[in-house]
């Protein structure tokens, strides 16, 4: 699945799941545009990352919530490789709390940047995707949004919505060739997890039938699919990588 050539914007991806799809699309030929928001030196070891498995990389500083730190950013990914070929909404942040104790602020803010960075994203590099020969917009959803979570009514809300954004948006771009299509990682191993306690781990594996957390590398070879040319008749769909949770 060569994406030589490929010009991909990976938002939040200076760590986590966003850094394994960059280094993927990376080591396959595409020119990577990191954007983080403060992760300077995880950012660069990306790059590092990226350039040593023969792939080019620039990383971008910028919050998605803010509208004009995402033109910036198609501005830089413009000066550097050219329109994008492929979008990849990562970014994505949690703010977890029991409903009842939960602030408007808490609420918002996890609203504002799983769903309105992605909309912010979608539409600033939404020509180039359109008119880009074979387009691809990927959005990084949950299994939360699909089952709900303890104390993320918040985040479940955002990554549910992206499911309805992530349909329409296909409807809209199969006009011009280009798709869609949504990502549902299951509780994946980043930093995300390390301050969950062991026995809860336990717990969490203990309900998925493939009994083992997902690595990185499992959610970014999916994305690495949608993103090549090899994924032109899949559009719209919520693809699920959670070892069988939902079974």
């Amino acid at each position: 699945m060569s994406m030589d050539g490929r010009t991909c914007v990976i938002t939040g991806s200076a760590r986590g799941i966003g850094r394994g799809i960059a280094e993927h699309l990376g080591a396959e030929g595409a020119n990577v545009v990191i954007n983080f928001r403060s992760s300077d030196e995880a950012a660069e070891s990306t790059i590092e990352a990226i350039e040593s498995a023969g792939g080019e990389a620039i990383a971008v500083q910028g919050d998605v919530t803010e509208r004009e730190n995402v033109v910036e950013m198609r501005e830089r990914c413009h000066e550097a490789f050219g329109p994008a070929d492929v979008l990849v909404n990562n970014a994505g942040i949690t703010a977890d709390t029991q409903f009842v104790e939960m602030t408007r602020e808490e609420w918002d803010r996890v609203i504002n940047v799983n769903l309105g960075g992605t909309f912010n994203c979608t539409q600033e590099f939404y020509d180039d995707i359109w008119n880009a020969e074979e387009g691809r917009l990927i959005n990084i959803s949950s299994v939360v949004g699909k089952q709900g979570n303890f104390g993320q009514a918040n985040y479940a809300a955002a990554k549910s919505g992206l499911f309805g954004f992530t349909r329409t948006i296909a409807l809209e771009l199969a006009q011009g060739g280009s798709t869609a299509n949504c990502v549902a990682p299951g509780f994946t191993r980043t930093d995300m997890l390390e301050s969950v306690p062991e026995h809860v781990l336990e717990r969490i594996i203990a309900g998925i039938p493939l009994e083992r957390l997902a690595e990185v590398e499992d959610i970014a070879s999916v994305v690495r699919f949608l993103a090549s040319e090899e994924s032109s008749y899949v559009t719209g769909e919520v693809i699920d990588v959670n070892g069988g949770m939902d079974l």
